[in-house]
């Protein structure tokens, strides 16, 4: 949920998510503050570079020799959502699967 694009409502939509499948809050909220400030830059790029998947031929690349504009933040916003909602999903089943393998190993027996 840290990922996705819907600033403002991450925790909230977290804490609704956790209560309609019963995981744990605490854990949930922990889990959903990736997006702190020294990862916001690289969200934002890894976002960005996936979303071009999504728009083939209308994909916009980030120059970084260039200034980025507003325009070009307009034009491009599309991309940038699709790609934010992809890298999150990707994310959430690839930590999810981490963190499930590493209790079956770590288990209490």
């Amino acid at each position: 949920m840290g990922i996705v694009p819907i600033w403002g409502l991450q925790m909230a939509i977290a804490i609704g998510v956790s209560i309609i499948f019963r995981l744990n809050k605490a854990l949930v909220l922990l889990a959903a503050n990736i997006s702190i400030l020294p990862l916001i830059p690289f969200i934002l790029y890894l976002s960005h570079v996936t979303g071009a998947i999504w728009m083939g031929d209308e994909a916009t690349y980030i120059n970084l020799s260039n200034d980025i504009t507003l325009e070009f933040m307009l034009n491009s916003a599309r991309q940038y959502v699709l790609g934010a909602i992809t890298l999150a999903i990707m994310a959430g089943l690839l930590f999810g699967l981490v963190t499930y393998l590493l209790l079956k190993i770590f288990k209490k027996k």
